[in-house]
C-alpha cells in the first residue's frame, strides 16, 4: 500500500500559557519592555496568561524546507514543540502526515550514570526506534561518534563535547518524514563539525519536510526553501526564500 502524501496543515492556531506567582503588571511591563515573548491577558479563571502563538495557520508538502525566524521569545520553539505533538492547541487545529523526528533538545533522555552504548539505546527508543532498529544502526551510530572505548564508560566520565557528540550522533541517526529543529547544531570542535554538518545535510535531504528555527541567516539560506518569521507569537505567511531579505528589514 502507498503510504500518503507527507503534509503538515496549521489552521488557527493559538497556544496560552498560564503565568502564576507572577504579578501581571510587572509581567506586562517586562514584555513590554523587551518586545516580545507574546500578548499577555487574563485567564477566565483571574490568573494571567501570555499568548506564545496567536491564529497561525500554515501548509507545507514534501520538498518544503521552512525556516522559522525572530527574535527569543517570538515563538518559534514553541511551534516547534507543537508540531512535534508535545503541545494540545487551545485553538485551532494541527494535523501533521508522516513520521516525525524532533530534533530540539539533545540532552533528552540521557541518563549519566549509564554508559554511552546504554544512552545509545535509551536515546534511541525515546526518538521511536524499535529496539531491532537501534541493533541495526548500533554500529554505525558508535563509528561516527568516534568515542571508542569510551562507549562503555559512563556518560559522567565524559568531557561536555564528547557527550554532544554522542547525543548528536544518536538523534541524526532517525530517518524521518518530517524534520523538526531547533538551533543546536553546532556542537564537537571543528573536526567534529564539519562531518556534523554533511551528516544534517543527508537527513535533510532524505526527509519529505524541514521546519528548521535558527538566529543563522546563512543556515537558514543553506537549508531552506521557504521562510517565515515570527514575533510575539504572530507569524507572517510563509513565503519564498528569496523573501528573506524583506522579512529580515521588518524586524
Amino acid at each position: 500500500m502507498k503510504a500518503p502524501p507527507v503534509s503538515i496543515t496549521v489552521k488557527d492556531l493559538t497556544l496560552r500559557f498560564p503565568v502564576y506567582g507572577v504579578d501581571a503588571k510587572s509581567l506586562k511591563k517586562h514584555l513590554a519592555r523587551v518586545a516580545i515573548g507574546g500578548r499577555l491577558s487574563k485567564s477566565h479563571h483571574g490568573s494571567a496568561e501570555v499568548t506564545a502563538i496567536s491564529g497561525l495557520s500554515m501548509t507545507l508538502k514534501a520538498g518544503d524546507r521552512l525556516g522559522l525566524i525572530g527574535h527569543n521569545g517570538s515563538g518559534k520553539t514553541t511551534l516547534l514543540r507543537a508540531l512535534s505533538g508535545a503541545y494540545e492547541p487551545d485553538e485551532g487545529q494541527i494535523e501533521v502526515k508522516g513520521r516525525i523526528a524532533p530534533l530540539l533538545d539533545l540532552s533528552l533522555g540521557i541518563d549519566p550514570s549509564a554508559t554511552g552504548l546504554e544512552n545509545i539505546r535509551l536515546r534511541g527508543r525515546i526518538a521511536g526506534l524499535t529496539t531491532r532498529e537501534i541493533d541495526a544502526k548500533m554500529d554505525e551510530i558508535g563509528r561516527f561518534t568516534g568515542l571508542g572505548p569510551f562507549l562503555a564508560m559512563p556518560l559522567k566520565t565524559y568531557s561536555a563535547g564528547m557527550a554532544a557528540r554522542l547525543a548528536f550522533a544518536v538523534a541524526t541517526a532517525v530517518d524521518a518524514d518530517v524534520l523538526l529543529m531547533d538551533e543546536w547544531i553546532a556542537v564537537g570542535d571543528a573536526d567534529f563539525q564539519k562531518i556534523a554538518h554533511q551528516r544534517l545535510l543527508s537527513l535533510v535531504e532524505r526527509a519529505g519536510i524541514l521546519v528548521l528555527a535558527s538566529h543563522d541567516m546563512d543556515l537558514i539560506r543553506l537549508y531552506c526553501n521557504k521562510v517565515m518569521r515570527m514575533e510575539g507569537g504572530v507569524a507572517s505567511p510563509v513565503t519564498s526564500i528569496k523573501d528573506l531579505d524583506q522579512l529580515l528589514a521588518q524586524a
